[in-house]
């Protein structure tokens, strides 16, 4: 890793091994974000190399005590046969909460990405707060700019928003060979765009069956199969989720983390099958 530098309530971790990937660990050292807070993470990932960038704990947005919203920014550069995976947590919104979420990233020729979000529409028991989440991907041009509002009731409701379920999962994956036709399933599709590149979608009243909807998605993709890296095994106790795999606030916080080539890592890699993840 060439640099690697945070500041709380954002903490990068780097995970210390052999292998041909890096992986980095996001880390929140206080709650965050908080209605006020303004976050950035500037990624970037030079020739041939790559990373993966995962998150350990699921995001909570919560309100501030002077009711003003939060804000959180990605920004990602790939080099030319760079490729990098973002695997953060779930995004828990909470009542009252004010929150936009934006992930951009300019990628050159050569160069691969696998972004995966998961929102969900407060605890359990909960209602939702405010979302606008933004998906911003360039390459010669613009892949994807996609915004969503979650939050809204009589949005959430119907069949052009959540559909009444709590979970919306989206994941991103620009990697190798693109998607031919439309995939779908119970309540997930996978849909190829026009500029290359592929996006699965998936509702659910929890997290963890919205993330093995996108994992049979990812799964029916050609470029899956290309050494991406396995998600954590998740299962539900009650009304919490456990997982097993590798691992009124005012903050103006951010952090970078730059790698130019490929930094030893110990994070699992495994080859993908049809109908299998």
């Amino acid at each position: 890793m060439r640099e690697l530098r945070s500041m709380a309530p954002l903490r990068l971790v780097p995970h210390c091994g052999r292998a041909e990937t890096a992986l980095v660990h996001l880390v929140s050292s206080v709650t965050a974000p908080l209605g006020g807070d303004d976050l950035e993470l500037d990624v970037r990932v030079g020739p041939g190399a790559a990373l993966v960038l995962r998150g350990v704990a699921a995001t909570l947005a919560l309100p501030g005590h002077r009711g003003t919203g939060s804000r959180s920014l990605v920004r990602v550069e790939l080099g030319e046969g760079a490729s990098l995976e973002h695997l953060p947590e779930p995004t828990v919104v909470t009542a009252r909460a004010r929150h936009e979420a934006v992930f951009r990233a300019d990628l050159t020729e050569g160069a691969r990405l696998r972004t995966r979000e998961i929102l969900v529409l407060g605890r359990h028991g909960e209602s939702s707060g405010l979302l606008d989440t933004t998906l911003d991907i360039r390459r010669n041009g613009t892949v994807i700019k996609q915004t969503s509002r979650l939050g809204v009731p009589a949005v959430d409701r119907g069949a052009a928003g959540m559909a009444g379920h709590r979970v919306l999962g989206s994941e991103l994956l620009c990697w190798g060979e693109d998607l031919r036709e439309v995939v779908c399933g119970d309540w997930w599709s996978l849909v190829p765009l026009a500029r290359g590149g592929s996006l699965a979608t998936a509702l659910g009243n929890d997290a963890v069956t919205v993330e093995r909807a996108l994992d049979r998605a990812l799964a029916e993709h050609p470029g899956s199969h290309d050494r991406l890296t396995r998600s954590r095994t998740r299962s539900r106790v009650g009304h919490h989720t456990e997982s097993d795999g590798s691992g009124g606030g005012h903050h103006r916080a951010g952090g970078s983390a730059t790698s130019r080539e490929p930094v030893p890592s110990r994070d699992r890699q495994v080859p993908q099958v049809p109908g299998g993840h």
